[in-house]
């Protein structure tokens, strides 16, 4: 069962059940990877780990649940002008992203590092659907990893940065443009960001 195919439509009423139920078993996936790579010292970033969260965001939502797109995709019409790769560039560059972060681990603090996870995954977009919970997913993945494992907090990142959206697209375009630029991406406005909304998050601990 694919529902997209049946519905057509993410508002449909089906659709956005198991979109909710979906999103819960994703977190609760990435919770347990979180303590079990921190437990075992697996502290780095890989595409399994990727495809994995891509997977439980959209099982039996659309087809390519956890495999890289074979299609071309847009992005939504205020998530600016970029446009992703075409599918057979995919892997390689996900190949690449991958070793770029596992290379700046001990480098990038963990709201940098985030970050450029954030960023990144976004602009690949590497999947059919979900591109923007698997990227919330991975960088919550890696700043928790960095931090020493799950941080405590009602909201946690993923839900914050949905919470600030605009802030956060926002932030994203800066970082697209001035790639698109031939320069390095910006993430400072992301980074700043994320480092703001962790604070945000172990300071709900208490409220």
């Amino acid at each position: 069962m694919i529902l997209w195919e049946l519905a057509q439509n993410e508002r449909n009423e089906h659709y956005t059940q198991l979109e909710v139920a979906n999103t819960a078993r994703q977190f609760s996936f990435l919770l347990s990877l979180i303590e079990v790579a921190t437990a075992t010292q697996q502290q780095w970033l890989s595409e399994r780990v990727i495809k994995a969260l891509n997977y439980h965001a959209i099982a039996c939502l659309h087809d390519y649940a956890g495999e890289y797109r074979p299609c071309v995709v847009e992005l939504g019409k205020d998530e600016g002008d970029h446009h992703p790769p075409m599918p057979h560039s995919v892997p390689a560059q996900m190949e690449h992203f991958v070793h770029y972060v596992n290379s700046r681990w001990t480098k990038f603090d963990a709201p940098k590092l985030a970050a450029f996870v954030l960023w990144r995954l976004n602009h690949i977009h590497p999947f059919v659907n979900g591109n923007g919970r698997t990227a919330r997913a991975a960088a919550y993945f890696v700043a928790c990893l960095k931090l020493g494992g799950a941080l405590p907090g009602k909201k946690t990142l993923p839900e914050l940065l949905c919470d600030n959206r605009d802030d956060y697209v926002a932030a994203l375009k800066v970082a697209d443009r001035s790639q698109a630029k031939g320069a390095r991406p910006d993430i400072g406005p992301l980074t700043t960001l994320i480092s703001r909304l962790l604070e945000e998050q172990i300071e709900t601990v208490n409220s």
